[in-house]
């Protein structure tokens, strides 16, 4: 049976052995007889809704003229995971676009951030997540929040385990500035991305107001390693839902634009002081 429901990972693989056979000129018809299956059953896996075997994997990447062991390795790994993710306790009570992002943590090899909106979901305090939460209209049924506001805060554990990769977070001053909540909130919230920063693999720099040629505020965005550079990803929130891009064009642009909003940050331990020295601000008003 075809997967109904298949997840962001398991769409990528399929898409990248459509690329992978699409560079190689091959239709998705001869692609089905060479290892013998039929176009229907090909149209799946390349949709995700259907698995492929290693040994099946590896020969069409062979019949593709694909010699990139890296990748071709990477979607080996893909193909064979077995294990559910503590996503998958939330399925059913969370959108699939909100277990997308945690399996996508989950397999980083790093992560890079802008933001110019909010503070970093990784970085938030419970207290932040909720009333960011509970700014929604129509209000969210008070047990929904709570699923919501704990699942947020589940995902951060990326962040501390024993195997933690890197995180870099460039925050802009408006971010650290905006309260979402009162002000014992906003205290917390910056005491917390300053403890998080304190975390060998967790880098945070600020893009101060008063910078100049920083026309970036727009570019809010989450860029997330593969095991190998094509199997990046790059997420921009929106209003209504999340984008994932994948395409080398779009890698190599979102890179570049978070090189450029880099270059305009504070270094880390003047950020570190300035956040100290907003902080100190809430705290005399």
């Amino acid at each position: 049976m075809p997967r109904s429901q298949p997840t962001a990972r398991q769409r990528r693989l399929g898409a990248e052995l459509r690329k992978m056979r699409e560079a190689a000129g091959v239709t998705a018809r001869r692609a089905a007889e060479l290892i013998g299956t039929n176009p229907i059953q090909m149209s799946q896996v390349e949709a995700g809704k259907a698995g492929i075997s290693e040994a099946r994997l590896r020969y069409m990447a062979s019949q593709y003229a694909c010699f990139d062991t890296a990748l071709i390795d990477a979607l080996v790994a893909m193909a064979g995971e077995r294990g559910k993710g503590w996503w998958e306790e939330y399925r059913g009570l969370l959108a699939h676009g909100a277990l997308d992002l945690a399996e996508l943590e989950h397999h980083a090899t790093y992560m890079r951030m802008l933001q110019a909106s909010y503070v970093p979901g990784l970085l938030q305090t419970e207290a932040y997540i909720r009333a960011l939460m509970a700014y929604a209209v129509p209000p969210l049924p008070p047990q929904h929040l709570d699923t919501l506001v704990s699942f947020r805060v589940r995902r951060r554990e990326v962040l501390s385990q024993d195997s933690a990769i890197a995180f870099s977070a460039l925050i802009h001053e408006s971010v650290l500035r905006t309260r979402v909540a009162d002000r014992k909130v906003a205290r917390e919230q910056l005491a917390f991305i300053l403890e998080q920063s304190e975390r060998p693999n967790v880098t945070v720099r600020v893009i101060p107001f008063d910078v100049d040629g920083f026309g970036g505020a727009g570019n809010s965005m989450f860029y997330v390693g593969g095991p190998v550079p094509k199997l990046d990803t790059a997420q921009i929130d929106a209003m209504h839902g999340s984008f994932w891009m994948d395409a080398e064009s779009e890698l190599t642009r979102y890179r570049a634009l978070l090189d450029k909003a880099e270059a305009s940050s504070l270094a880390v331990g003047a950020s570190r002081d300035f956040i100290h020295r907003i902080a100190q601000e809430i705290r005399e008003r």
